[in-house]
Parts: structure tokens; C-alpha cells; sequence
């Protein structure tokens, strides 16, 4: 995997991260903590769609393919993480 697909993938990571976090208020890590656990689920939402398509490369289908599939998996990770957090803070 080249470094544009993991940039591709952080970014939409923590865009999908902070998106979740603000449009639901119950997984709300605020605003470093939605980025942090959407970036860090954007690699793995990417390296799972780069696994599947077999699209890793510098193509712009590729790039843009893994800035969506990172953007979902940080919405994912950032919701799961926050339900967790703030279960365990109640």
C-alpha cells in the first residue's frame, strides 16, 4: 500500500469520525477524540476494502475508493468506541 491510499484513509477516517461523533450526540468523544478513533478506524476500514477489491495502488478509483471505505470505517469505530465510553461513564 502506497502512502496517498493511507492519506486517503485518514482523512476520511476523521472526517466520518467527527461527522458520527456530531450527528450522534450519544457517541460524541468531542472533538479530538472523534478525529483520533476516525482516523484510526479509517485504516481499518481501508485496509479492509483494499484487501477485498485488491485496489491498494495510486490509482485516483483507489484513492478515491479509500477515502470513502475510510470514512465509513471511522464513522464505525468512532460510534462503537463512543457508545463504549460513555456506557462505562454512566
Amino acid at each position: 500500500m502506497d502512502i496517498a491510499a493511507i492519506i486517503a484513509q485518514l482523512i476520511g477516517g476523521a472526517a466520518g469520525g467527527a461527522a458520527t461523533g456530531k450527528a450522534v450526540k450519544q457517541s460524541d468523544l468531542g472533538n479530538v477524540g472523534n478525529l483520533v478513533a476516525g482516523a484510526i478506524g479509517g485504516l481499518g476500514g481501508g485496509w479492509v476494502f483494499g484487501s477485498m477489491t485488491g485496489m491498494g495502488g495510486g490509482e485516483i478509483g483507489a484513492i478515491v475508493g479509500q477515502l470513502i471505505s475510510g470514512g465509513v470505517g471511522g464513522g464505525v469505530l468512532q460510534l462503537i468506541v463512543g457508545f463504549i465510553k460513555n456506557k462505562m461513564m454512566a
